[in-house]
């Protein structure tokens, strides 16, 4: 649903999950060759439901990057996974 300002959308969950998002190599996150290390990009409930199907070992060395502003880590990607608003 839309409210009549701006367009925006009156829900934040669905919002949440539709931000964009990218999967990278945990030790490149960071590093000088950040842009070359995205594996996977979608929106954020997909690289979620991406990441969380893996296997332990290898969704260990990896990261979810929000919207170009946060990260989160194999742990918090397996409690978003199991949130009760994730559309998986």
């Amino acid at each position: 649903m839309n409210t009549t300002i701006r367009g925006e959308s009156s829900n934040a969950s669905a919002d949440f999950w539709k931000d964009h998002a990218t999967v990278l190599r945990r030790d490149a996150a960071d590093g000088v060759f950040h842009n070359f290390a995205t594996l996977h990009s979608g929106t954020f409930a997909a690289m979620v439901r991406l990441v969380s199907r893996m296997p332990e070992a290898e969704r260990n060395s990896l990261v979810i990057e929000k919207a170009g502003d946060r990260q989160y880590g194999p742990g918090e990607i397996m409690a978003m996974s199991r949130r009760n608003d994730f559309p998986g």
